[in-house]
């Protein structure tokens, strides 16, 4: 176990308290759930153009300017 900053111990949880290897194992898989002809972003490229623009004109975020 790991200390914190005060010097009391923390429990390793989730991946960290995982084998490396398993760690790795799962790493590998990566987004191979769903096989590429399902996946609706590949087949419309409409589809994704359309998702990109409605996620940066909901963003709050500090970016640049809608161009006009």
């Amino acid at each position: 176990m790991k200390l914190d900053s005060e010097g009391a111990t923390r429990s390793r949880r989730g991946f960290a308290a995982m084998d490396p290897e398993r760690r790795r194992e799962i790493a590998r898989k990566g987004g191979a759930s769903v096989p590429g002809e399902k996946r609706s972003f590949t087949r419309d490229r409409d589809l994704a153009a359309n998702a990109g623009r409605k996620g940066g004109s909901s963003s709050r975020g500090g970016g640049r300017p809608p161009i006009s």
